[in-house]
């Protein structure tokens, strides 16, 4: 018998059993669901038993999963207003600290400064299979706190603990292949969030050939359903589009060819995981076990996508002054408002040098009001210690491409012995490391303006820029 199925069943007759020494009896529709789950919270936090607290967590997550959209709301915000600090404690320990501040009264502030809904969370991940439910309430409370910012506490507490249980050492690399069992590939089919898969076949093709890989990292409380996915195409040449990585009629090559391992698509599959880190691991074990099966790999890159360069494009077309582009500029790139103006050779070709040189100066030159580089997955790859290496104009003729990048897409390379040198470089003094070819680009007549932080901006770091369903690479 499989452990992990070992496990639930013997965690589900131990719910059971709690179940019935606590009597816990179905909801009525002449009871308050609120009301209810607050005394079972309440009782739960209290509870002593293990066969009672995993019954009662249970029901509790029963009973949220049976709240409609109002219903989850009010649970969210009584998470919020009953469930914080033990005020009373929290006083006294400030006052012993204050008195003596000594290790083992810092000890019991910190202890009393919790919040008691991260025990209750605790408390809830007891119930069988809970994880996944509790992975759902994120992903609820993530668009509840869009409409109310005091909920970000909330989101925190979750966040805080989510980054411990789903940390990289729980956490197994598994390959994907054809014969991965279906429920897994309807999935990978779901997830896939960067170049859309539009159906078997699809899947097929980038699966079966044997210049085709795909890894995924599963945690052991969510078995059959993958956290994060890479795609990895075998090449001997970094391709500049995506449709020579995906075109049916491609020649595929033997794995021993291979010289180059092409990234072409992350996607993060659960919602309520963002802002939780897994990419950067996956790239570094996914490199590790393509070296050790295949040692010809010589080059490590990246085909990338550029999700927010046309909003960021569009913006500085608009503005009265714009650090990059110029009046002449401007004109050029009216030609961006001519429907299949990529189709027009000669359009194309006059958008061209104008496109790449705002492109370049948008990597390279482009902060947000907290001196970060303006684009999420530019700063997941050079963070990871990668060097922005080629822009590929019309690299994506897709429509969501040509909506979001105007078809541009970058390849990032991830150079071994270069990696630690440019991931301190972008940590520490915010350098962007990118080969002569891009930074030859960059307009030289024109310096950005000094941008002025905005002290009540929220922060744009790597919790708030993974995309709802996508961690595009």
């Amino acid at each position: 018998m499989n452990t992990t199925s070992f496990f639930s069943e013997m965690l589900q007759a131990i719910t059971e059993r709690g179940r019935r020494l606590l009597s816990i009896s179905p909801q009525t529709g002449d009871d308050d669901p609120l009301v209810i789950l607050e005394q079972r919270c309440d009782t739960l936090l209290s509870s002593q038993g293990e066969a009672s607290g995993m019954a009662l967590a249970k029901d509790v997550l029963t009973r949220w999963d049976q709240l409609d959209e109002a219903g989850k709301t009010g649970f969210a915000r009584l998470l919020l207003d009953r469930f914080g600090p033990n005020t009373g404690r929290l006083e006294k320990a400030i006052k012993a600290y204050q008195e003596d501040p000594s290790p083992v009264s810092l000890a019991a502030l910190h202890m009393a400064s919790e919040p008691r809904r991260q025990e209750l969370i605790r408390r809830l991940n007891l119930a069988p299979d809970a994880i996944a439910t509790l992975v759902r309430m994120r992903e609820a409370l993530l668009k509840m706190k869009a409409a109310d910012k005091a909920l970000e506490t909330v989101d925190q507490d979750f966040a805080h603990l989510f980054a411990s249980w789903f940390n990289r050492g729980f956490l197994t690399l598994r390959s994907i292949s054809w014969s991965t069992p279906a429920d897994i590939l309807e999935k990978i089919i779901r997830y896939e969030a960067v170049h859309h898969i539009g159906g078997w076949e699809e899947l097929r093709l980038r699966l079966a050939p044997e210049d085709r890989r795909c890894f995924a990292f599963f945690h052991p409380r969510l078995a059959d359903d993958p956290l994060i996915f890479v795609e990895v195409a075998l090449t001997t040449e970094t391709p500049d589009t995506i449709a020579e990585v995906l075109r049916e009629e491609r020649a595929p090559i033997r794995a021993s060819e291979a010289t180059t391992a092409v990234f072409y698509s992350i996607s993060n599959c659960q919602d309520g995981l963002r802002g939780i880190s897994f990419g950067n691991f996956l790239i570094k074990q996914v490199v590790e076990d393509l070296r050790r099966e295949l040692p010809k790999l010589e080059t490590f890159v990246t085909l990338s996508p550029v999700p927010g360069f046309a909003a960021w494009l569009a913006r500085e077309r608009r503005a009265e002054v714009s650090d990059v582009l110029n009046a002449q500029d401007r004109e050029v790139l009216q030609g961006l408002d001519t429907e299949g103006w990529h189709s027009d050779e000669e359009l194309a070709g006059r958008i061209r040098p104008v496109l790449t040189a705002a492109a370049a100066w948008y990597f390279l030159k482009a902060r947000t009001p907290q001196g970060k580089v303006v684009d999420p997955v530019a700063r997941f790859h050079l963070g990871n210690g990668a060097r922005l290496e080629r822009l590929n104009f019309l690299g994506d003729l897709s429509p969501r491409a040509l909506e979001q990048s105007h078809g541009l897409m970058v390849n990032y390379l991830y150079k071994l012995d270069d990696i630690e040198t440019n991931h301190e470089a972008f940590a520490v003094r915010g350098e962007v490391a990118a080969s002569s070819q891009v930074r030859k680009q960059l307009p030289a007549d024109r310096q950005p303006r000094q941008l002025v932080p905005l002290a009540s901006s929220p922060s744009e770091d790597g919790k708030k820029t993974k995309s709802t369903k996508e961690f595009t690479a």
